[in-house]
């Protein structure tokens, strides 16, 4: 930190040596978590630049000279120790100078951030939670450094619009006409909204779903549409759009009659096949549930790519984790089916079998307290996330590491009886742009 000139032999020399505790140390970028940190892969470095030549040193040469750190760092040196920051920590860095705005706000700082942490736990999903019911507002959960965040989501106007999520991009849609949509990316705050999807406005049921490509930072989305037939309860209509942000255009890619079967609000795209639940109307199926696979580059019938679900569920919600289909559902009662008794954790093998990865150890399932039938559950990377409407108890499964447990608690309390929460998760990332 400190340029001496040698009294001996006259020349100059100088030492840069840090480590993560210099952050905090010098005041420069500071945080209130405690355990916040991953650790920069360098211990020390050492650089001694070249002599002056010597000279008799005067006395105002042999005084201590200091000077900034960051005057002493080059630019792209100071960019590779920035980008191993939490993302959260991103934000506060551009805030110290000029010069590190102008590096963290940099297209290629943002790319080498997320080459970084595209592979580390130091960037992991995040969960935002709904505290009202009328309201969009809420908190983010982030689990690297376990801390809430108040947070505020672009586009969304109140907390029931349909939400879905991919690759650091948000896809929100409207409940009441459905037919505003936007796509964003909640770090950045950047957004788009998109033309108006075709099909019925009035539909009684709705799947949301969004994939991003990282590599051609391209987009689809998804919406598939129910509607009863008229007169016949058995008898569902159900219809696939899809928008391309390559061609900034919908196409109604299938149409077909279900019968005995209707959509629901649960769909993911995972390798160009839409996934989509569809639920029973009664009097066919001993299941509540059942899985639609859609390829999106073929037009096939509906029910001939349909999988049995693995066991009766309460309820189903589905997710992608690294390009797998992933079903957290709940299990209701044998006597009771309706009653959920538990929550276990599915992943899809081979296109049609289920495996089963985990289910929830009851003193999990009893933390939630009064757990219905349903609850809210998202996630992405090996982090799946499961909430009860009913509290903010926040739980998440570590699908790698095989673990339960519970997220630092929530900063809102339930005001009143009848309040719901709910979230959804997304990844955090700064070069993702709608």
């Amino acid at each position: 930190k400190i340029i001496k000139r040698n009294k001996v032999t006259g020349y100059l020399m100088w030492y840069v040596i840090f480590s993560y505790p210099f952050w905090v140390q010098s005041g420069l970028l500071r945080m209130e978590a405690e355990t916040s940190w991953t650790h920069y892969p360098y211990n020390y470095i050492t650089y001694v630049p070249e002599a002056d030549p010597y000279s008799e040193p005067s006395d105002d040469e042999t005084k201590d000279q200091t000077f900034s750190m960051d005057t002493l760092l080059p630019d792209d040196l100071l960019e590779r120790i920035l980008s191993f920051l939490p993302i959260a920590s991103i934000f506060r860095a551009g805030t110290v100078c000029k010069r590190w705005n102008e590096i963290v706000s940099s297209r290629r700082f943002l790319w080498n951030f997320s080459s970084n942490n595209n592979n580390s736990a130091s960037q992991r999903p995040w969960y935002f939670m709904f505290t009202t019911t009328d309201e969009p507002s809420g908190y983010a959960y982030d689990p690297v450094i376990k801390k809430w965040y108040t947070f505020d989501l672009p586009c969304i106007e109140t907390s029931n619009w349909f939400v879905a999520s991919s690759c650091g991009l948000v896809c929100f849609m409207d409940n009441d006409c459905r037919n505003k949509i936007y796509v964003s990316n909640p770090i950045t705050k950047q957004w788009r909204r998109l033309i108006e999807p075709p099909g019925h406005r009035s539909t009684d049921y709705t799947a949301l779903s969004t994939s991003m490509n990282r590599a051609k930072q391209s987009y689809s989305v998804s919406v598939v549409k129910s509607k009863q037939v008229q007169g016949n309860f058995f008898q569902w209509e159900l219809s696939i759009h899809l928008y391309s942000s390559e061609t900034m255009t919908w196409t109604t890619s299938l149409t077909d009659v279900l019968t005995g079967w209707r959509g629901g609000d649960e769909s993911v795209i995972i390798d160009n096949v839409l996934y989509f639940l569809i639920y029973s109307t009664g009097g066919n199926s001993d299941h509540r549930h059942g899985l639609i696979a859609s390829n999106l580059s073929s037009t096939s019938s509906l029910m001939s790519s349909f999988i049995p679900m693995p066991c009766s569920l309460t309820c189903g919600r589905l997710m992608n984790l690294k390009e797998r289909l992933v079903v957290v559902g709940g299990i209701g009662k044998h006597d009771r089916p309706d009653i959920i008794k538990g929550i276990g954790i599915w992943c899809l093998k081979g296109g049609r079998e289920w495996q089963e990865m985990a289910r929830m150890p009851q003193r999990y399932f009893q933390g939630f307290g009064e757990l219905d039938d349903v609850f809210a559950s998202s996630g992405s990377d090996d982090v799946v996330y499961i909430q009860s409407y009913g509290s903010p108890a926040l739980l998440m499964f570590d699908m790698k590491l095989k673990c339960w447990k519970w997220s630092q608690k929530c900063p809102v309390s339930k005001k009143f009886p009848l309040q719901l929460f709910t979230g959804f998760s997304f990844e955090p990332r700064l070069e993702i742009a709608p």
